[in-house]
């Protein structure tokens, strides 16, 4: 038997070993009494794929000093005879995985057969493959294959995968735009095997009305780290508030485990089910030959409120209950919590009705020339709204539109700069203040708000053609 360090690999980097290796190959050195089992895998051929993976963990695995245990480990067992016996692909490929795994925990970290169908179309058509991706896609309408509406208005989605952003966005937009009706969510990614962050990041958008810091990945090449935060702009409507759940099981992996850890880390969600499988390093998939490949690890996540990750952990739920079961304990929950949300709703009524009342003695005070105690009570209205979540900056806006078509042009001018204090990096608050102040005959405070939403927003038509207008005017054209 040839030892390994008769060929000095043990004084050897991976990059060498493999050249070594495929040099073995090539010559037959190992011909004699260990070649090709029939039909199989030779010692030669194994060898190189070792020496490969050594290679590519040592140049990219985001932990570099496990990569170098993970490679030496590989090249011991192959001295020691581990994967002697395994002559077929598919159980030379799960040893290794197996092994891999055990030393450097990553779930992520594996090795696989490459189906000879898929690397043959990817390689001659990959016009072709591309369009079969886009198809198996689309089939599954891009991982949202269920969304309804249960009993108690609890809305309900079955999500199996966040694919692109730019192919499911949407139909993530159609299942808010349906959801957002509801008095309770549920989200279901118990079969979801994960997908792209920027899609996490986009559904969770949906759940935050501040600007929020969900998830950090490092990567390794380039010492880079990249912030994912909700966005503050979504198609559709936000809720914020709306009780949500989310249900996990052991088949929850990767980027379904970090959306379920980003809402259960920020507070938002209540997990419910089985700790899921704790894969947390993102990475990209590398042909090894034309038999095999490997997904190696090339960044790992940061949790911004834990500092760490689900990595061989999981995510574990606050209510852990059989998988199977879920769905069922979820209904109970989100029924309950529908109930509380309705009663919450009924009160931000009541307090409308309150800034309503508010709004009338202001009116009175207008027309007694108190301006300024008019302005203060319309401010002090609105304030206690939007402290409490009753109005956002599109109610407000809208209620001042609502004076100004009714010539209550004071009102609308009170309402709509409270909304301008509150949201000054919204170029359409500006717009709509300087219309009320054009309507007041003001020109010159609405010259000024209008030329501060075009500065905003440059591409606002109307704050420019106004402008415009205003100039001419001024000019006598």
């Amino acid at each position: 038997m040839i030892q390994l360090d008769d060929l000095g690999f043990a004084r050897r980097s991976f990059r060498e070993v493999r050249a070594v290796a495929w040099a073995v190959g090539a010559l037959g050195v190992l011909s004699a009494g260990v070649g090709a089992q029939d039909g199989g895998l030779a010692v030669e051929e194994r060898l190189a794929v070792v020496a490969d993976i050594g290679a590519r963990l040592e140049r990219s695995y985001v932990f570099p000093e496990m990569a170098e245990k993970c490679a030496a480990h590989l090249l011991r067992q192959l001295e020691a005879g581990a994967f002697s016996e395994l002559d077929d692909p598919e159980g030379f490929a799960a040893a290794l995985t197996a092994e891999l795994q055990a030393v450097s925990g990553d779930k992520h970290l594996l090795v696989r057969v490459r189906q000879p169908e898929r690397v043959d179309l990817e390689e001659a058509d990959p016009v072709s493959a591309r369009l079969q991706r886009l198809a198996r896609m689309r089939a599954e309408n891009f991982g949202f294959p269920k969304v309804e509406l249960l009993e108690g208005n609890v809305g309900y989605v079955d999500t199996r995968g966040f694919q692109p952003p730019d192919l499911a966005r949407d139909t993530v937009t159609s299942v808010m735009g349906f959801l957002s009706h509801a008095d309770a969510i549920i989200i279901d990614v118990r079969e979801n095997g994960g997908g792209i962050p920027e899609t996490v990041q986009l559904v969770c958008s949906y759940f935050f009305d501040e600007r929020t810091h969900l998830n950090s990945l490092y990567f390794r090449e380039g010492d880079r780290t990249i912030e994912y935060w909700t966005l503050d702009d979504v198609a559709g409507k936000k809720m914020p508030d709306v009780p949500l759940f989310v249900l996990t099981g052991t088949s929850t992996f990767s980027a379904a485990e970090e959306f379920s850890y980003n809402l259960r880390t920020q507070e938002r969600a209540t997990l419910i089910g089985a700790t899921t499988r704790g894969g947390a390093n993102p990475g990209s998939l590398q042909w090894i030959d034309d038999q095999f490949e490997i997904f190696v690890p090339t960044g790992r996540a940061i949790n911004p409120v834990t500092q760490t990750n689900w990595e061989g952990t999981g995510v574990e739920p606050h209510v852990v209950v059989a998988e199977e079961e879920a769905l069922e304990v979820a209904l109970v929950e989100a029924r309950k919590a529908a109930e509380v949300w309705r009663g919450t709703r009924r009160d931000a009524l009541k307090i409308w009705s309150e800034v309503r009342e508010a709004a009338r003695g202001a009116e009175a005070s207008f027309e007694k020339g108190r301006n300024e105690e008019a302005t203060a009570t319309v401010h002090g209205a609105l304030r206690a709204a939007l402290d409490l979540g009753v109005l956002d900056e599109r109610d407000i806006n809208l209620w001042g539109y609502e004076y100004l078509q009714t010539d209550g042009v004071e009102m609308a001018i009170a309402i709509l700069g409270f909304n301008a204090e509150e949201f000054p990096e919204s170029a359409n608050v500006w717009d709509s203040l300087g219309e009320a102040y054009m309507l007041d005959g003001q020109a010159d405070l609405a010259v000024h708000y209008y030329e501060k939403s075009l500065e905003l927003d440059p591409d606002n038509g109307n704050a420019r053609q106004i402008l415009e207008q205003v100039a001419r005017t001024r000019r006598g054209d």
